[in-house]
């Protein structure tokens, strides 16, 4: 069963910035690590950051220094504030916990490309 939505994708110029949220429907939202993950073409699935339930955080090596992930326990959500995006950025983002709460929702395009 599906119980994540994403949401915020789109098309982007090399060096911009979108923010992508995630609306989680689950029970108890607040006690798990939630995360995005990626997926560009040919590629398997990735994480991209996490952040645990006491707010700490993780970034892959790749989008340290310009990524930020948060939550909002009250409003069950999650959102990736993504800055200086490169084209290599390009993918389906998804949002899930750690270890997964969901089945794996549509996710959102973000293509970044002149």
């Amino acid at each position: 069963q599906v119980q994540v939505v994403e949401s915020g994708g789109g098309l982007v110029q090399p060096g911009g910035s979108l923010t992508l949220s995630c609306a989680a429907y689950i029970n108890m939202f607040r006690i798990y690590t939630m995360a995005w993950y990626r997926q560009a073409p040919g590629n398997q699935r990735e994480p991209v950051a996490h952040i645990t339930s006491a707010g700490n955080t993780h970034y892959a090596d790749s989008v340290k220094g310009r990524f930020t992930i948060s939550r909002d326990n009250a409003k069950n959500t999650v959102a990736l504030q993504m800055n200086s995006l490169k084209p290599e950025d390009t993918a389906v983002y998804y949002c899930n916990g750690i270890p997964l709460v969901s089945s794996w929702g549509q996710g959102t395009q973000v293509t970044v490309s002149s």
